[in-house]
């Protein structure tokens, strides 16, 4: 499925306007809509990229949060499986 770019850029900034708003008039730590509003957002943001990665080869300079937490996770479990892993007890050594 491929989605026009033009089309996705206006949903990921409407999502942001969505975003802006709902956290601007937040009602908590907790509050749902912020919470709908991210994931919206998200979404939107992914969309984008896709369809400018497929329409023109191309990319942006941005990374979701979930991405980046999933890459340090990766990392620090390959650093555990090496020859090379620290013992935090040989540390202070």
């Amino acid at each position: 499925m491929s989605t026009d770019p033009r089309e996705a850029l206006d949903a990921f900034l409407e999502a942001v306007g969505e975003h802006f708003a709902a956290s601007a008039h937040r009602n908590g730590d907790q509050d749902p809509r912020v919470e709908a509003a991210y994931m919206a957002l998200a979404d939107a943001f992914e969309i984008y990229e896709d369809a400018i990665y497929t329409a023109y080869d191309e990319v942006t300079p941005f990374e979701l949060f979930d991405d980046v937490e999933d890459a340090k996770e990766d990392d620090e479990d390959n650093e555990l499986d090496g020859d090379f892993a620290i013992d935090e007890d040989d540390e202070d050594d």
